[in-house]
């Protein structure tokens, strides 16, 4: 039977977080959130989209019949444990349980681990372990959005059916942390090659022959360009949140049996991005640099250039 629940608390209000409390809102959903320990940016952003603010964590905890945590990987483990320490509150307040949808980009043990911390109280909180797939969800006319893919996994499932159609669910396993596996295994293909793609760009800069390189991927790999392309000028924003995300994804591989430090290297590569004086300033929304895949190459030669002459 489908149950129809009807708030949802959106953690946190970030790029990715306000698609998706936008498609809700459109879809007659109550969203709330917290955001009184955020900037003044994105309190307005939530406002703007006609999030609902609680005063504090707890009356989100309490109010929300979904939790959805849809932050920086190095966050997730502490936004679990805030909600976790509500989680009593919780329970003596309502009957039913609040069910946390772990959306963040995190390895399988890193998920389990979160799930772990929310089971100590079993009765507030059914837990879904989850990954999104895709870009935050836009509207393409009136009745039409094009939403990300959300994979989840867990012995539990949504019971609002209708809810579980918009946000275009895909229930892959059973099994904790299988949500998780699958989103590091996708992320390792589309941003791990993103990672190369910003090296080789800018290496063939220093090199003198960016536009060479690009006339070879057009006649023998067009789309491996395209792909490039729409990769990197759209990467400076989000690089920050990718370091430990692709940290994440060694920790997956490394449960497997193979190295860590691949990716643990990729990490490095989007670390110098977030920290470049230009390119680490970028914002979505507010984009000034950064905006093709020449201009980040050679931002990031002129970098690493001065680096290297002055390593101090």
């Amino acid at each position: 039977m489908s149950v129809s629940l009807n708030c949802v608390g959106v953690i946190s209000i970030g790029e990715m977080g306000l698609g998706v409390a936008r498609l809700l809102i459109a879809h007659g959903y109550r969203v709330v959130t917290f955001v009184a320990d955020r900037s003044a940016t994105t309190q307005n952003r939530a406002l703007s989209a006609g999030v609902e603010k609680c005063q504090s964590l707890r009356e989100m905890v309490c109010e929300s019949d979904y939790l959805l945590s849809i932050v920086p990987p190095k966050d997730a483990h502490d936004t679990a444990r805030r909600i976790a320490a509500e989680l009593p509150s919780r329970a003596a307040k309502r009957s039913t349980p609040v069910y946390f949808l772990e959306l963040n980009a995190v390895s399988p043990c890193s998920a389990r681990a979160i799930a772990a911390l929310l089971a100590a109280t079993p009765s507030a909180a059914v837990i879904i372990d989850g990954g999104i797939i895709g870009g935050p969800p836009q509207p393409v006319d009136d009745e039409h959005w094009k939403s990300p893919r959300l994979v989840m996994s867990g012995p539990n499932t949504l019971p609002d059916s209708r809810l579980t159609t918009i946000l275009n669910v895909r229930h892959v396993s059973s099994e904790i942390g299988a949500a998780s596996g699958l989103k590091m295994c996708f992320a390792s293909l589309t941003k791990g090659y993103t990672a190369l793609a910003i090296q080789s760009f800018t290496t063939a800069q220093g090199l003198g022959t960016l536009p060479e390189l690009r006339d070879l991927l057009q006649e023998h790999f067009p789309a491996m360009l395209s792909r490039a392309d729409a990769g990197v000028r759209s990467m400076p924003p989000k690089a920050y949140r990718w370091v430990r995300e692709m940290e994440e994804i060694g920790d997956t591989f490394a449960d497997e049996g193979f190295e860590r430090d691949l990716f643990y290297q990729v990490a490095q590569v989007y670390r110098t991005v977030s920290h470049d004086p230009i390119l680490g300033q970028e914002q979505p929304g507010q984009r000034e640099r950064g905006q093709t895949a020449e201009d980040v190459a050679g931002i990031l030669h002129d970098a690493l250039s001065r680096e290297r002459e002055d390593p101090q």
